[in-house]
């Protein structure tokens, strides 16, 4: 179990404190994306929950907690229908439900979409995605 936090205040923090914040987030449930809050002599430290893994994660004293300077984009999806397959490539990715093939860039944003009667299969190659469907027919969709 691992928790990466972001502080969203300006101090330096001593080399002790992961285990103090450990303590202090005990038996607290965090998600990725939330704003948590921590009482310490008296302030209220607010913190990014950048990433629980899993999510939610129970903080319990084994749980790995780190601290991030930087940002992480959370971005999640949720479809109609199941999720068959996710293929990457250096444009994006491709995703696969049922008949659809859907063709998103790194950001999320929708490149391609399209739904075939008879879709055998899908490759990709740098940032080519090819579809095929039908006995003898391919098309390639390039970003």
């Amino acid at each position: 179990m691992r928790v990466v936090l972001k502080p969203l205040f300006e101090a330096e923090l001593p080399a002790d404190f992961l285990d103090v914040l450990r303590e202090k987030l005990a038996g607290r449930e965090l998600r990725t994306g939330e704003e948590v809050e921590v009482e310490l002599l008296g302030k209220s430290l607010r913190f990014r929950v950048l990433l629980a893994e899993p999510s939610p994660v129970s903080v319990k004293r084994n749980t790995r907690i780190e601290l991030s300077s930087g940002s992480v984009d959370v971005v999640d999806f949720q479809f109609d229908e199941p999720i068959d397959d996710v293929l990457t490539f250096e444009g994006g990715f491709v995703v696969l439900l049922g008949r659809k093939v859907l063709i998103l860039n790194q950001n999320g944003q929708k490149i391609y979409s399209d739904e075939f009667e008879d879709l055998n299969g899908v490759r990709v190659s740098g940032r080519t995605v090819v579809i095929i469907h039908g006995r003898k027919k391919l098309r390639l969709v390039r970003s």
